[in-house]
């Protein structure tokens, strides 16, 4: 077994793709909304920089959309979602600015796991074409992986 090691100072940046159902929305949701700098694009896909790491929409309309929930913390958390952990002050501005927008949450802000180790900030909503996006912060990061 390979033994990863993580060092926050030299985090690779991760690639992922997924579907969306309209470009135009995905750069208006991406960009305009959460702030994410456009890269390259076609007329079939969209880079963004999401917090240093790349994602990229491809339009591919018959691929959006699963709505598979697992329950975590008597929440029904979207299976397929990805996301970012920011700093605390990073993730309240941005559930205010969510909320600002009236952004429908699959799950309102709020701090899972009370007390626990893993306690943290947490909150999920859909962008327009449907996948599921989670922001959480921790108080402390060194929890991130703690078990």
């Amino acid at each position: 077994m390979i033994e990863i090691k993580t060092n926050p100072t030299l985090m690779s940046p991760f690639h992922l793709a997924f579907p969306v159902d309209d470009l135009t929305r995905a750069r208006a949701f991406y960009g305009e909304l959460l702030g994410c700098p456009e890269g390259r694009s076609s007329d079939e896909w969209i880079d963004f920089n999401f917090y240093g790491h790349q994602i990229v929409a491809h339009l591919a309309p018959g691929e959006c959309g699963g709505d598979r929930r697992n329950t975590v913390d008597g929440h029904g958390v979207p299976v397929r979602h990805f996301g970012i952990v920011l700093p605390m002050a990073d993730w309240e501005a941005m559930a205010a600015r969510l909320r600002e927008r009236e952004v429908a949450f699959v799950i309102e802000p709020y701090i899972r796991f009370k007390g626990e180790v893993g306690e943290q900030a947490t909150m999920f909503f859909l962008d327009p074409a449907g996948n599921a996006l989670e922001i959480k912060a921790f108080a402390n990061i060194d929890r991130l992986f703690a078990k």
